[in-house]
């Protein structure tokens, strides 16, 4: 998928999410719930306006900077050589950042039958996959991907940690998935248990590589 219809699709989305906001603002409660916790009970709240432009506000903001970045990045031929399965990536970023804003709708509207954890993990698992698929693809640059010193410094050891990470970020996307039918406690640890540890794992990963490769 090419810029130009990457950013029509945002555009449009955001759009959509706006003029929803709109159509139903007399519907909406002037406190509308802004977060929950580990218990799926709502513990934050915002006013309607914040509650029905900032998630599209923001959305537009970030993808504003997903546009900006690769001009400026030093290896953005690198960039331009995965550009269609970063474009696709921001496009379900921008679908998941807008779920996030339907389903926060649904609920000051009172349709309040569902457990949000329960409705965001296969959100979560899918954008995951996206990542990992993304990060197989990705080339040495200073934006996106698994950034570290040794990453930055080596192509052989960007690839590697790559189709490692981009492998790992897929399975903890299914276990997202699998944590969508058990109770939060249990997606927790399901989902970022694994995410936390396999961060970790390929920072010394990337630096036990790029150690390897200098002695060799």
């Amino acid at each position: 998928m090419n810029t130009k219809n990457t950013t029509i699709l945002v555009l449009s989305l955001v759009a959509i999410a706006v003029v929803a906001g709109l159509l139903l603002w007399n519907q909406l409660p002037e406190q509308m719930a802004s977060h929950w916790n580990i218990n799926d009970e709502v513990d934050g709240y915002m006013s309607k306006f914040w509650g029905v432009f900032l998630m599209p506000f923001v959305t537009l903001g970030l993808f504003g900077l997903f546009l900006f970045i690769p001009n400026i990045d030093p290896h953005k031929a690198n960039i331009e050589g995965f550009r269609e399965t970063f474009n696709i990536f921001i496009l379900f970023f921008v679908g998941f950042m807008l779920y996030i804003h339907a389903l926060t709708l649904a609920w000051s509207l009172g349709y309040t039958n569902f457990k949000i954890s329960s409705a965001l993990l296969p959100a979560f698992g899918l954008l995951f996959i996206i990542i990992g698929w993304m990060l197989k693809k990705a080339k040495r640059n200073f934006f996106i991907g698994i950034r570290t010193p040794w990453t930055l410094s080596s192509d052989s050891v960007w690839d590697k940690t790559h189709q490692l990470g981009g492998n790992l970020f897929l399975l903890i996307g299914v276990l997202a998935f699998a944590g969508s039918f058990f109770g939060s406690s249990t997606a927790l640890w399901l989902f970022f248990v694994p995410l936390m540890v396999s961060v970790l794992f390929l920072i010394i990963y990337s630096y036990v590589l790029y150690r390897n490769e200098i002695k060799a």
